[in-house]
């Protein structure tokens, strides 16, 4: 019971997007569980980065994976993502009926504030961990900036930091001594692969065999596409999909996209979840509400569905590749660029959250972020601020400093 309580939790509690949620883990799954040690945990953490699709709901169901296998995998991936799922499917019921909701924006508000601070917790446990030497630092750093003011491409920057770490360790000419791969696990990769293959595609096919609705079939196969090419995380295929879903699908409008991200922002789980908002007002439109939970039901299976794919399939190589000199020095670059990308992730989302307008303007090769002063909601800095010394100087729990946020942020909202 343990297992699924603690898993449980850490889905009700995962809010603030990927930084918050990996040190959530890392304080549940490393420190107070010993479920996966320090070494573990950050090869766990790099592997994922490389993957499509949400690092901190595969990073989730890897530690369950250690635990209990596939069975274990199946259930932490899960309570990870069928909370905040379950909490989006119904303020988009409340969106697309009412409108506006005052009294859920105004308990936002107050937890938009404590994210602020879980999140530089976050950056602070991470970077302490994951940071070793002046190349890490340097690595961390580089990765901001090219994210952050430069747009490079996220996969761009992971491949840089694994170079320069794997021709690191071979200067350094460090050995060890090498993990023999499991008997059969090749055969095995293959065989998962195939069989969560069958998984994710068969609804997709029988849909469109069946003669489904075809609101239903674009939605499946665009996100079953999105699924495969999500690397860098939420933040960076947001733009990619913002611009397929307003101007070439016509689903949703830009207002909507926003009010959709701003809901999953604000809900626990991976901020992609903002998929099955688009696809329950895309589906609800069509044909109503009916129609529109099947949108969201069916964008949460080929979202992530695949999720199950990559880690089932790849985890068994994880500890091996920390085995391997160059690999693991790769791997560490990689974890410490991951800083510089959690890093990015927090000053957008600071600057999204403090700020009502926030202006992106481009200065030769480099693109700034840029808030209009005059649109600074001066609640949110007094709440974190509040948040703050609650979460770090008094220790409390995540879970109540997020209510005490909420009753805060009703409070000043009706001042």
């Amino acid at each position: 019971m343990g297992f699924l309580r603690t898993f449980l939790k850490i889905g009700l509690l995962s809010f603030g997007g990927p930084a918050a949620q990996i040190a959530l883990m890392h304080r549940m799954i490393v420190e107070e569980n010993h479920w996966l040690d320090e070494k573990q945990f950050l090869n766990a953490l790099s592997f994922c980065m490389l993957l499509p699709g949400p690092e901190a709901m595969q990073l989730a169901t890897y530690a369950g994976w250690r635990q209990r296998g596939v069975k274990g995998g199946i259930q932490a991936g899960l309570l990870f993502v069928v909370p905040g799922a379950i909490v989006v499917l119904a303020l988009a019921v409340l969106y697309v009926y009412l409108g506006d909701t005052p009294v859920i924006s105004a308990a936002f508000l107050g937890i938009k504030a404590a994210v602020l601070v879980i999140v530089l917790q976050a950056l602070i446990r991470v970077g302490q961990r994951a940071l070793h030497g002046a190349l890490h630092y340097a690595l961390a750093a580089g990765a901001f900036i090219g994210i952050f003011f430069l747009q490079l491409p996220f996969p761009l920057i992971i491949l840089l930091a694994a170079v320069t770490g794997a021709w690191q360790a071979h200067q350094r000419r460090e050995q060890h001594a090498p993990m023999a791969l499991p008997a059969g696990v090749i055969n095995k990769s293959v065989t998962d692969a195939l069989k969560w293959l069958v998984i994710w595609w068969l609804p997709v096919a029988l849909l469109w065999l069946l003669g489904g609705s075809d609101i239903l079939v674009q939605l499946a196969l665009f996100f079953s596409k999105l699924a495969v090419v999500t690397f860098g995380g939420a933040y960076a295929v947001l733009a990619y999909m913002t611009q397929d879903v307003v101007v070439q699908q016509g689903w949703l409008t830009t207002v909507e996209m926003m009010d959709g991200l701003g809901l999953a922002e604000t809900t626990p789980g991976p901020l992609i979840l903002v998929t099955e908002f688009v696809g329950f007002v895309a589906a609800f439109r069509d044909a109503g509400l009916g129609m529109g939970v099947a949108g969201a039901l069916l964008v949460l299976w080929v979202t992530f569905v695949p999720c199950f794919l990559w880690i089932f399939v790849g985890a068994p190589y994880i500890d091996w590749l920390g085995t391997q000199p160059r690999l693991q020095g790769a791997m560490s670059a990689i974890t410490a660029a991951v800083v510089g990308v959690i890093l990015n992730l927090s000053v957008w989302f600071t600057l999204h959250v403090v700020f009502a307008q926030v202006t992106e303007r481009q200065y030769g090769p480099l693109s700034l972020w840029l808030p209009e002063w005059g649109t600074m909601d001066w609640r949110v800095p007094l709440l974190a601020v509040v948040c703050g010394y609650l979460l770090l100087k008094l220790e409390w729990s995540v879970l109540t400093v997020l209510a005490a946020a909420a009753l805060a942020g009703l409070l000043v909202s009706v001042l």
